[in-house]
């Protein structure tokens, strides 16, 4: 019986030891990320001036909008077009759907379509040239619009016949999105200067409708936010430091660099994470993926994955771009819903490219998303608590044991601890260092006593509605064997 307390404080310590080992690294990633923001907006002036872009090396950007009930999409097509880059090497391309038109939501004044005919025609012409706008008839989510914009046919139009894929980047925005109006002059100068990567994600922040959140949804607002900055952008520019790393070591030492190598991949290399906005992909690379991936509830995700397997890194890029948050405790539910189904869903496909080119990189691709994401993101939530407080019982079970019992009663206690100062307090203060270069004005700072201790010790309540989300869908897939994601409603927002 001995034995089993000392295998279960074992599991404890360790579950405790990487709570905190974790919350250690994301803060590491939102440093990594916020130098990197403050250093790029230190050199903007340093970016091409517009006769620079003009360059016939300067890319061509096709930036897509797949849109559906979006009342507020004006504001999202204003910042495009308002964007710091030659008028003929921007094309913005709206995607609405025909069923929206058919059945309008009753609460809009018009379907998404009609809005965007309405904000053209009130544009000066040079501006209305820039801007087209897609019905896609039939059924289909966001990956099936943006695959509607890029058909050969629209290409040509919009492009002209002789047009090389190689020199053009389709950028995917959101309907509720700001983007900074540096963006394309910022991708332009990276490959003028270094040839470019074949995609980039920028840092995105859900802060853009944060005036008119409640103090438990800003608390969301700034924990959504967070993640993009100390997880995903941060382990995109970490994988190109170690890969750039490998393959200084593998000039040295070719030989033993191939022995290593599955190694490497297996225990140090990381899944790219992207966002579906403020995202960038050269259309010749997205062409040979054979567009955006169809095949789950979500498509960004999966075209991280599918990058990666092809051994294509994704850039991180410092521009900001803004969006809203869900504004009511369910329709973050609801978000974190269909995430949570496109990872389910993310599944088959890492399981057949993992079938078809068994590496070890698609292998460790596989592994952590079951473990990370698949088994984890639902009872995180209840484990890590059960498991701190376990921990420390179990230390007074090993109190003759000083080492063991220090062990015990530390582990607990520095993850508690780094989950409320990382969650609660440098999380804030971070996130407040990058609100002077968000393209809107945009004020997140606690104001009263209640919001600071709201934001402090009510951290965790981001998570908690994630947790749901996941419930939601398992419990779904166990009842009726199907669930079906829903759009976020930006309709009615109370």
């Amino acid at each position: 019986m001995e034995l089993v307390w000392l295998w279960l404080f074992a599991v404890t310590m360790a579950a405790n030891f990487r709570a905190a080992f974790k919350l250690f690294v994301d803060w590491r990633g939102m440093l990594t990320t916020v130098r990197f923001v403050e250093d790029a907006y230190a050199r903007l002036e340093s970016l091409p001036d517009e006769g620079a872009l003009e360059h016939p090396d300067a890319p061509v950007f096709l930036h897509v909008v797949p849109a559906y009930e979006e009342p507020e999409i004006a504001d999202t097509l204003r910042a495009l077009l308002s964007s710091r880059y030659p008028h003929a090497k921007l094309h913005v391309v709206v995607v609405t759907k025909e069923a929206e038109d058919l059945a309008p939501h009753p609460l809009m004044e018009a379907p998404t379509s009609e809005l965007v005919r309405r904000f053209q025609l009130e544009l000066p012409a040079y501006l209305q040239k820039m801007l087209s706008l897609l019905v896609m008839p039939g059924p289909g989510r966001k990956a099936e619009q943006l695959n509607w914009a890029l058909r050969p046919d629209v290409l040509r139009a919009l492009l002209g016949p002789g047009c090389d894929p190689a020199h053009v980047y389709v950028g995917v925005s959101d309907a509720d999105s700001v983007p900074d109006p540096n963006v394309y002059a910022w991708i332009a100068d990276d490959v003028l200067a270094a040839g470019g990567s074949l995609a980039y994600q920028g840092v995105t922040l859900s802060l853009k409708n944060f005036h008119r959140l409640d103090e438990r949804a800003r608390v969301c607002a700034i924990q959504q936010s967070s993640i993009f900055v100390r997880v995903s952008i941060a382990r995109l520019i970490s994988e190109t430091k170690r890969v750039a790393w490998f393959a200084r070591w593998r000039g040295r030492a070719p030989r033993t660099a191939a022995l290593i190598r599955p190694l490497f991949d297996l225990g140090f290399r990381r899944s790219q994470i992207c966002l579906g906005h403020n995202q960038f992909v050269r259309l010749d690379t997205l062409t040979s993926l054979g567009g955006f991936p169809t095949s789950g509830a979500t498509e960004d995700s999966t075209i991280g994955y599918a990058l990666g397997a092809r051994g294509i890194l994704m850039a991180a890029m410092p521009m900001l771009e803004l969006n809203d948050l869900p504004e009511t405790g369910d329709k973050m539910v609801r978000q974190n819903a269909r995430w949570y189904k496109g990872v389910l869903d993310d599944v088959s496909f890492l399981w057949r490219t993992w079938r078809e080119r068994p590496t070890a990189y698609n292998l460790a691709q596989l592994a952590r998303h079951l473990g990370n994401k698949v088994i984890e993101w639902p009872i995180a939530a209840v484990v890590y608590p059960i498991v701190g407080f376990l921990g420390w019982h179990l230390a007074y079970r090993f109190s003759d044991h000083p080492v063991l019992f220090v062990l015990g009663i530390a582990f607990p206690s520095i993850s508690l601890g780094m989950s409320i100062w990382v969650g609660g307090v440098v999380t804030q203060e971070l996130m407040e260092a990058l609100i002077p270069y968000c393209p809107r004005e945009v004020d997140v700072r606690r104001r009263t006593w209640r919001a600071k201790f709201y934001g402090i010790f009510r951290c965790q309540t981001y998570w908690l509605l994630a947790t749901r989300g996941a419930w939601r869908v398992i419990a779904a897939l166990a009842r009726d064997g199907r669930f079906e994601p829903a759009k976020t409603d930006r309709v009615a927002r109370r």
